[in-house]
């Protein structure tokens, strides 16, 4: 008898309990709601799934494209993509020194063996990286996937603007040569525009614009602060690898270093929608309803 009371005094402990958390979960809920949106946005969006699929699909199509890009242009664009790469990743020493090994294999075999077909498959199974950045916009912005008709030719336009993007990054970043004071502020302007136009652009324009910005203004600041932040982080990793795996070293890191860029990318997208969606911006931005 005492074991069978003690058992229901147990029970009756664990359901106040229970229904205590449950209670005040739902006042967080109420008094955060910004905080339970996001959560949810997070979870309807598939953050980790989504920045892994990104980094995969970059690394295995869109990597390629700057080999190809390399191998036919002449040497400033070379120099400006390697100097692009320096900046975004941290780029020195043997890890430098194997980018720029990659990026110096332009010889005569290396056009004749790659060839026009070549160079339009490339550019073909690159767009699969535009494909999964749209999906994680629509996603984010809960609207139906796009019709083939109305997007197709904006997966390659995109991929081409940020080829371009890529190859001036490096003098964006120091000012066109002016230095840190007029690169810092360019580099967070440059990228919340190209956040801004890639959202519109990948949604097929039926978004408006001002609805969009705030997350491109996360997304861009975001992707800026990684990339000076890698600076002093990146550099000594890549090089350690280098050192003790080779070649797959620098593989491996650059695939992790993807990784975290497109975590700060999907949060910053997804992120974006819910701030346009609180009340005190959607008078100001023109949110349209979700869907």
């Amino acid at each position: 008898m005492r074991d069978d009371s003690a058992r229901g005094g147990l029970t009756g402990t664990l359901a106040k309990v229970t229904r205590w958390g449950t209670a005040r979960v739902g006042e967080l809920r109420e008094r955060l709601p910004f905080v339970t949106h996001l959560t949810r946005q997070m979870v309807d969006v598939s953050l980790l799934d989504s920045s892994t699929r990104l980094a995969a699909q970059a690394f295995l199509t869109a990597f390629p494209v700057l080999f190809i890009v390399a191998a036919f242009a002449p040497t400033s664009v070379r120099d400006r993509l390697i100097e692009s790469a320096t900046y975004a990743v941290g780029l020195s020493g043997p890890a430098l020194d194997q980018v720029r090994q990659v990026f110096g294999a332009h010889d005569d075999t290396t056009r004749e063996s790659t060839g026009a077909v070549g160079i339009v498959i490339t550019l073909l199974s690159a767009t699969s990286c535009s494909r999964a950045l749209q999906r994680v916009c629509e996603r984010s912005w809960h609207v139906s996937p796009a019709g083939l008709r109305l997007i197709a030719w904006r997966w390659l336009v995109w991929l081409l603007v940020w080829l371009c993007a890529l190859m001036v990054q490096g003098l964006v970043s120091d000012g066109f040569g002016l230095g840190l004071w007029l690169g810092l502020p360019l580099s967070f302007a440059s990228s919340t525009l190209l956040w801004w136009w890639t959202q519109h652009m990948l949604l097929g324009g039926r978004v408006p614009w001002l609805p969009l910005l705030p997350g491109a203004l996360l997304t861009g600041v975001g992707v800026v602060v990684l990339a000076w932040a890698s600076r002093f982080y990146m550099p000594v990793t890549l090089n350690r690898s280098v050192a003790e795996f080779g070649p797959l070293g620098l593989v491996f890191t650059l695939l992790s270093w993807l990784i975290v860029l497109f975590t700060v990318v999907c949060v910053g997208i997804a992120t974006g929608y819910v701030l346009a969606h609180e009340p005190i911006l959607v008078r100001r931005l023109g949110t349209p309803p979700p869907e």
